[in-house]
C-alpha cells in the first residue's frame, strides 16, 4: 500500500493531541522522531497490522486534533494517518465529510448559529446577521450558520466551541460547561481513554440574543458558568409519565438516586428471564422502532441473536439530527442511567458484549452526563466483566459524531464508527447479518431502548395495553414553533394532534403543522383530529416520523421555509448516489426560483419539482433522498403554498 505522505510536519501540539489518544509511537515508521539511528527501523512496517486494526480510531483522532487546535492541518492529518496506517487521501475524505471539522485554518473559537426551521421561524437569520456584524475578523471568533442544534424548544439557539482552552465561556440563559476529551468513556485496553484529557470548552446559548451570543463567544478565561436551564419537559413530575418519570425529579448525576427511583429493576428481571425471555417480552409488547421506520424491535433482536457469527455488537443511535427532534437529548441529559441500563439489557438479549453509543457532536451536556454515568456504572459493577455478578460481560464506548445528518442512517453510522465516510451501504446484507465491522449488529435509537425498561418492569401485557393495538406503548413528541409551552411531551399512542397542541398551548393564527421534521409532511389547521399513531398518520397521507410536531403561525413565510428545507437536504446529501446528489440540488434551485412567485408563474417549476421528487423517492439509496421531497410535496398539495 502506497500511503503517499506529504512533506508537512505536525507541530508539537498536534503530535501531543494524537499521542494523548493513541499513546506514543513505538517506531519511526509510525511517526516517532527520527534521530539518525533509525535507518533499520524504517525498513519494515513493524506494528502495521495492529495499526490497521485501529482504523476505527480515525474519527476520535480527528476530534482530538479539532478539539486541541481548532482545525486539522495537513501535517497533523499525515501524522494521524501514519499512526493508524490509513492513506491520507482517505482520511482527508473523512475529515471533509463532517461539518464540525475544518481542514483550513480558522480561529480556536467557533460560534455555530442554528438557522434551521424552528430557529429560522424564531428570528435566527437576523440573529446571525447581527452577530456576524459585531464579531469581525479581529474578534478571533468564526461565526458559522448551520443546521439544527437539537435545541428547538429554546429557539433561536447558538453553540460556542472553543478549542484548546479549558475556560468556560459565559452565556445568558444557556447551558455552559467545559467538556474534555474526544472519545468519551471507552472500555478495553485503555488506549482509547487516553484522549479524555484533550481540552475543549463549549457553551450552549438558547434562547440566544445577539448580546448573549457575543458574550459567550468572547468571554475571558475562567468566566463563571451560568446555571443550566430546566429540562424541556413541561409535564415533569406528572405521576402518569412512564418514559419521562425520572426527568426533572431524579438527580441525573447520581446512580444511587436512579436506583432509588426504580433503576436496575429491569436489568435484574432480564437476568431472571434469560435472553430468549427478554426477546419474547419485547416482541409480545409490540415495541417498534421510534426513529421513524417503526420496525418491530423484537424481530430485529431475535434475528441478531440467532446469527452464528460472532462477536455481536450493539449500537445506540443517539445522532438525532432531524430538524425539530430533541427527545433523545432530553432523555440523555435528564436520565442517562436509564440508557445505560437499557443498552445492557439489549446487549444481553442479543448476545453482544460491546456496545457503541454514537452521540451527536452538538450535544456537549449529554456527553458529560453519559460519560459520568458509564464510569459510575462501571465502578459499581453494572458494566464490565461481571455485570451484577451474573457472569455476563458488557461495556459501552461513546463515539462522538461530527455534524452529519446522514449518519442517522444505520449503515452510514457503522461506516462512521469504522473510520470511513458516513455513506450508507446497499442492503442486503442487513445489519443483523453483517453490520458493524462486518458482524451481526442490532441498532436502536435512544427512545426505543428506553422503552424496554417499562416493558420488563410492568410486563408485556400491561405495556401493550397502552396506546392502540397496532401502535403500543407511550410515545415522545418534540413540540416547537408557534406554541407557548414547547418541549418534549409523553402521550400514549392514539392521542390526537389537536390534544397535543392544546397541551403545548398553540398560538392563534395557526397556518400549518409539520409532522416528522424536514423528512415529514405538513398538515392543515383543520386536520388536527389526526391520531398520532403510525397507522393513523399513514391513513392521513403523512408520517409520524421520529415524533416532530412543529407549529407555524401565519407570520412565517411558507415559501422561505420550504427553501430552507431544500437547502438542508442539499447540504446533508452524502453525494453517493446520483438521484439524491443531483435531485437535492435541482429541488433547491427550483424552489429558489419560485420563492416569490405563485400561480401560473410557478407552474413550470412545480412540474419539475414533481418529476425530480419522484426520481429521488424511487431511486435513492437511502431514506435521505427518498424523503427529501416529502415536505415540499405536502406543502404544495395540502397547503397550496404557491397558489
Amino acid at each position: 500500500m502506497d500511503l503517499r505522505f506529504g512533506d508537512s510536519e505536525p507541530t508539537d501540539e498536534e503530535r501531543a493531541a494524537v499521542d494523548a489518544l493513541l499513546g506514543p509511537p513505538e517506531s519511526s515508521w509510525e511517526g516517532a522522531a527520527r534521530d539518525g539511528t533509525d535507518a533499520a527501523d524504517l525498513r519494515w512496517a513493524r506494528g502495521g497490522r495492529e495499526a490497521r486494526d485501529r482504523r476505527d480510531l480515525l474519527l476520535p483522532g480527528l476530534h482530538a486534533l479539532n478539539d486541541r487546535i481548532g482545525w486539522i492541518s495537513e501535517g497533523a492529518l499525515d501524522y494521524l494517518c501514519r499512526r493508524l496506517t490509513v492513506p491520507p487521501a482517505q482520511a482527508y475524505g473523512v475529515a471533509t465529510f463532517y461539518a464540525m471539522f475544518s481542514v483550513r485554518p480558522r480561529p480556536a473559537t467557533v460560534l455555530h448559529v442554528c438557522t434551521d426551521l424552528a430557529c429560522t421561524a424564531a428570528g435566527a437569520t437576523d440573529l446571525s446577521t447581527d452577530v456576524e456584524a459585531r464579531l469581525g475578523p479581529e474578534s478571533g471568533v468564526r461565526v458559522e450558520r448551520g443546521p439544527c442544534l437539537g435545541l428547538c424548544e429554546r429557539a433561536p439557539a447558538a453553540l460556542v466551541i472553543r478549542a484548546g482552552d479549558s475556560a468556560r465561556p459565559a452565556c445568558e440563559g444557556g447551558t455552559v460547561q467545559a467538556v474534555r476529551g474526544s472519545g468519551g468513556a471507552a472500555p478495553g485496553d485503555g488506549k482509547e481513554r487516553r484522549g479524555r484529557d484533550t481540552p475543549r470548552a463549549t457553551a450552549v446559548c438558547a434562547p440566544a440574543t445577539p448580546d448573549a451570543a457575543v458574550r459567550a463567544a468572547t468571554a475571558p478565561e475562567n468566566a463563571p458558568a451560568e446555571p443550566a436551564p430546566a429540562l424541556a419537559v413541561p409535564q415533569a413530575g406528572d405521576p402518569a409519565l412512564t418514559l419521562l418519570e425520572r426527568v426533572g425529579t431524579a438527580d441525573p448525576t447520581s446512580l444511587d438516586d436512579y436506583r432509588a427511583h426504580g433503576g436496575y429493576t429491569a436489568l435484574r428481571r432480564a437476568f431472571a428471564l434469560g435472553p430468549a425471555g427478554v426477546i419474547r417480552e419485547v416482541t409480545d409488547a409490540g415495541l417498534v422502532g421510534r426513529g421513524g421506520a417503526a420496525f418491530p424491535t423484537g424481530r430485529k433482536w431475535q434475528a441478531t441473536a440467532a446469527q452464528p457469527d460472532h462477536p455481536h455488537y450493539l449500537v445506540c443511535n443517539a445522532d438525532e439530527s432531524e430538524p425539530g427532534t430533541f427527545k433523545d437529548r432530553v432523555l440523555m441529559e435528564g436520565d442517562p442511567y436509564a440508557l445505560v441500563e437499557a443498552m445492557t439489557i439489549a446487549a444481553y438479549a442479543t448476545g453482544a458484549h460491546k456496545g457503541y453509543l454514537y452521540l451527536r457532536g452538538e450535544y456537549p451536556r449529554a456527553l458529560t452526563r453519559l460519560t459520568h454515568a458509564i464510569a459510575q456504572a462501571r465502578n459499581r459493577g453494572l458494566l464490565g466483566d461481571d455485570v451484577l455478578g451474573q457472569g455476563y460481560a458488557f461495556d459501552i464506548e461513546i463515539r462522538r459524531g461530527a455534524g452529519a445528518y446522514i449518519c442517522g442512517e444505520e449503515t452510514a453510522l457503522f461506516n462512521s464508527i469504522e473510520g470511513y465516510r458516513g455513506e450508507p451501504r446497499s442492503k442486503p446484507p442487513f445489519p443483523v447479518e453483517k453490520g458493524l465491522f462486518g458482524k451481526p449488529t442490532v441498532e436502536n435509537n435512544v427512545e426505543t431502548l428506553v422503552n424496554v425498561l417499562p416493558i420488563l418492569t410492568m410486563g408485556a401485557p400491561a405495556y401493550a395495553a397502552i396506546g392502540t393495538a397496532a401502535s403500543t406503548g407511550p410515545k415522545l413528541y418534540c413540540v416547537s414553533g408557534s406554541v407557548d409551552r414547547p418541549g418534549v411531551y409523553e402521550l400514549p399512542f392514539g392521542a390526537t394532534l389537536g390534544e397535543l397542541l392544546t397541551l403545548a398551548q398553540v398560538r392563534a393564527g395557526l397556518r400549518a403543522v409539520l409532522l416528522g421534521g424536514a423528512a415529514g409532511g405538513f398538515v392543515r389547521p383543520d386536520e388536527l383530529d389526526i391520531p398520532l399513531t403510525f397507522e393513523g398518520t399513514r391513513q392521513a397521507g403523512t408520517t409520524l416520523g421520529s415524533g416532530v410536531v412543529m407549529a407555524f403561525d401565519d407570520t412565517v413565510p411558507l415559501p422561505r421555509l420550504l427553501l430552507r428545507i431544500a437547502e438542508f437536504f442539499r447540504d446533508e446529501s452524502c453525494g453517493q448516489c446520483v438521484p439524491c446528489r443531483v435531485g437535492t440540488v435541482r429541488q433547491e434551485e427550483a424552489l429558489r426560483r419560485i420563492a416569490d412567485r405563485t400561480g401560473a408563474a410557478a407552474a413550470g417549476d412545480i412540474d419539475l419539482l414533481r418529476e425530480v421528487g419522484r426520481a429521488m423517492r424511487d431511486a435513492s439509496i437511502c431514506g435521505l433522498g427518498q424523503t427529501a421531497w416529502n415536505a415540499v410535496e405536502s406543502a404544495i398539495d395540502r397547503l397550496g403554498a404557491y397558489e
